[in-house]
């Protein structure tokens, strides 16, 4: 097997106009790196508790007739129909507003078609087949393999099928409860007033007491990348899966980056890590998911220009020195994945019939997703969420700030905290993370006189992670002694995209290390990790908990 080449790449340089700086936007740090055959994935919300207060609302009639809405045609339109505008939507009609949902493409939007959904069943893939080649893991487990193969197109199919039965589902459920779909690109035209149309067609105009924007975000190609969609593709393209090249460049280290190079390298084809995560966890997840692994990579250098394959010539990659940006050398490879993160989808929308400047793309808002003008004020009755506001490039961030701003529509003020929202990354094994990072923490700590501490567990204690031989890992905790506060909790191992929900509602509840110490989890399992984590933080003395007492049966 060719070895492979990677080249890793800080974000400051390449991503000139796509996300602001975050946990979560633009894969930071980009890194060209050679593959030989593996799979990729995509990341996981929660919702800070606010007391209510009661606003005025128009609700719809059972009838259907929009019951004291000033004669609008609805009390709420949504421009997109990905993860986030189908979440506003379902809530809305919960709470009885007459709703519309514009979508120029496809229901579901990039998590379903071209993200989250597709690349989760490339990873189920790339994760068997890592399982399968790994003799000494299944000798370990009593079993013998003699070979294991894979049919690609049949991997594709798996994908594309699971993508179009989500998307059904999807527009089932909101024909199901009465949301209007509208087909066609959505402009705003006016205050509360929105046209929508596609070619070929004549446009429609559209009233409505409330406007959500949910339009979403595309790949962010940095400057002098040429793409051509079979050479030099972006994630966009290799859901699709219609190759699997033998020597492959991706570029960007973020979690498109690291998941694909899990897909590429596990069906026969990665890099550095990863801005935004703590750096414990990204030395460690260095150390199990790229060390291994046969890969090549390249620190410190920049991909200044790649070039497609044309004319029997193969796919050429430029470095440049990080610092100097003297030309270090060029790479040849078969494929490049850009991986490098999302930009923002926001041109076409009419913001300039409101007043609305974007930033780098982005839609202002504040912390209730309201759309601020070029003033700085509140636009009335128009909000932004998702990948457009870019606050927090994820699909449950962009389906939880929806449900928040449908409650402020309807007469509760809610304000959502970002913070408790986890993310993930579907590597084999998986990373995931709620909060800050320790230097987030410690800073944060520096500046408000505080102390932090630290407490870390390992999976190679746990029963479950032992008796399926995958005890690499460890689940990390930082916290305030003085509270009890959670700050962060971060894991690496064995289905951590599932485990960190306890911690991230823990942070959006308020609940406190003293308290969530006396939770019980069921044995032998997983949770058990967080557990034994929670247990082994201390807080000062003299701090109060609650322990409801058991009902007597």
């Amino acid at each position: 097997m060719q070895s492979t080449a990677a080249v890793s790449i800080s974000a400051s340089s390449v991503a000139t106009g796509g996300a602001r700086s975050g946990a979560v936007r633009r894969a930071g740090g980009v890194r060209v790196s050679g593959l030989r055959g593996e799979a990729s994935a995509c990341p996981s919300l929660r919702i800070s508790p606010v007391a209510p207060a009661r606003l005025p609302v128009a609700k719809a009639s059972t009838n259907g007739a929009v019951a004291g809405s000033g004669g609008f045609d609805y009390d709420l339109v949504i421009i997109g129909a990905g993860v986030g505008g189908h979440g506003a939507a379902l809530h809305a009609v919960e709470e009885g507003l007459k709703t519309a949902i514009i979508e120029g493409d496809v229901v579901g939007g990039t998590c379903v078609n071209r993200g989250c959904v597709p690349s989760k069943a490339l990873l189920a893939v790339s994760g068997r087949m890592r399982e399968l080649h790994d003799e000494h893991h299944m000798k370990s487990l009593g079993l013998q393999v003699s070979s294991a193969g894979y049919d690609r197109q049949g991997v594709a199919d798996h994908a594309n099928n699971l993508a179009s039965k989500i998307r059904s589902n999807l527009t089932n459920s909101m024909k199901a409860l009465g949301v209007d779909i509208l087909t066609g690109v959505g402009t705003i035209v006016g205050k509360q007033k929105v046209r929508y149309g596609k070619v070929g067609f004549p446009d429609k105009e559209i009233t409505a007491r409330n406007i959500i924007i949910a339009t979403g975000s595309v790949p962010f190609v940095p400057k002098g990348i040429e793409i051509d969609g079979k050479t030099v593709f972006t994630s966009d393209h290799a859901l699709k899966l219609e190759s699997v090249p033998d020597w492959i460049a991706i570029v960007g280290s973020g979690y498109i980056g690291l998941e694909f190079s899990d897909v590429y390298t596990a069906l026969g084809t990665l890099d550095q890590l990863m801005p935004g995560f703590d750096p414990e966890i990204a030395k460690l997840a260095q150390r199990v998911l790229i060390n291994p692994r046969k890969i090549d990579y390249h620190t410190g250098v920049f991909a200044s220009k790649i070039t497609p394959a044309k004319d029997g010539k193969p796919v050429l990659i430029e470095l440049i020195d990080a610092k100097t940006k003297e030309h270090k050398e060029t790479l040849e490879v078969d494929a490049a994945l850009i991986a490098t993160g999302r930009a923002p989808f926001t041109k076409g929308l009419g913001l300039e019939n409101i007043n609305v400047t974007t930033q780098r793309g982005f839609v202002p808002v504040d912390e209730r997703m309201r759309v601020m003008d070029a003033d700085g004020n509140v636009v009335p009755n128009l909000y932004c969420i998702g990948d457009a506001n870019g606050k927090l490039m994820l699909a449950h961030a962009a389906s939880a700030q929806g449900i928040s701003v449908v409650e402020q529509i309807s007469g509760r003020d809610h304000i959502l905290n970002h913070l408790s929202i986890p993310a993930a990354c579907f590597t084999h094994p998986e990373i995931s993370m709620v909060g800050l990072t320790e230097p987030q923490a410690r800073e944060k700590a520096d500046k408000e006189g505080f102390k932090v501490t630290v407490v870390k567990t390992s999976f190679k204690a746990n029963t479950k992670a032992l008796a399926e031989n995958e005890g690499d890992g460890i689940a990390k905790l930082i916290y305030r002694p003085d509270t009890g506060e959670i700050l962060g909790v971060h894991i690496l191992g064995l289905h951590a995209a599932d485990l960190i929900h306890e911690a991230s509602n823990a942070i959006a509840l308020g609940t406190r290390v003293q308290d969530i110490k006396f939770a019980v989890h069921a044995h032998p399992t997983l949770s058990e990790v967080l557990d034994e984590l929670f247990k082994a933080a201390k807080v000062s003395s003299g701090l109060s908990h609650s322990v409801n007492e058991p009902v007597a049966a």
